[in-house]
């Protein structure tokens, strides 16, 4: 769950960026092109934002598949209350953060050995990638990050709705980490296309 400020493509004025909230799920990812080093980055399932106006614009531009949620967001001291309602209840949500466990210990019945493994997983992972169906081609997108510093906080989760859906519905989610990071200059290159070998005939 992300908190944008002034958001805007590379070529609009500064003063035309726009707030958003987004939310969205991904999947760790390589991708290794035929000449080149290895990449590590992530995989897009799904993006929700609550302005209109991102989920044309953002469709636009990118293959993110914005879709349009409500977001209701509310700090009170030191907790951070989500909550995101979609369409259809596909991929609602319910998070609350406890801010002043910062640092937390790992929740419990989590797949990582100790917070220096899980910190791993907390990124910046410096790559997006997604099919092109079109050209046979892997898009990459490379994000730029700077002070990039990931706090490990305790959240509570009452709802998630987006698990509930294929392929996930026989799953059993297990809450891995959770962190938090603000003041985060943030900024993504333009994409690039990798052919992949042609398909057997």
């Amino acid at each position: 769950m992300v908190q944008t400020q002034r958001l805007r493509p590379m070529f609009v004025p500064r003063a035309l960026g726009q707030d958003f909230f987004l939310t969205g799920y991904r999947i760790f990812a390589h991708f290794e092109p035929a000449a080149g080093r290895k990449l590590r980055g992530l995989r897009i399932l799904r993006s929700d934002v609550n302005r209109r106006l991102m989920v044309w614009v953002g469709n636009l531009l990118t293959y993110y598949s914005y879709r349009k949620a409500s977001v209701v967001l509310r700090e009170d001291g030191e907790a951070l209350d989500i909550k995101i309602e979609t369409p259809g209840a596909e991929a609602d949500l319910r998070v609350i953060a406890d801010l002043a466990s910062r640092p937390a210990s790992l929740p419990s019945g989590s797949p990582f050995r100790d917070a220096r493994d899980a910190r791993k997983f907390a990124g910046p992972l410096p790559f997006t990638f997604d099919y092109e169906k079109e050209t046979h081609s892997i898009v990459v997108i490379e994000g730029v990050r700077q002070d990039w510093n990931p706090q490990p906080i305790s959240v509570e989760v009452r709802q998630n709705t987006f698990f509930d859906q294929m392929p996930f519905k026989q799953t059993s989610p297990i809450l891995a980490n959770a962190f938090h990071l603000e003041n985060i200059p943030y900024l993504w290159k333009r994409g690039e296309r990798v052919a992949l070998p042609s398909k057997p005939a």
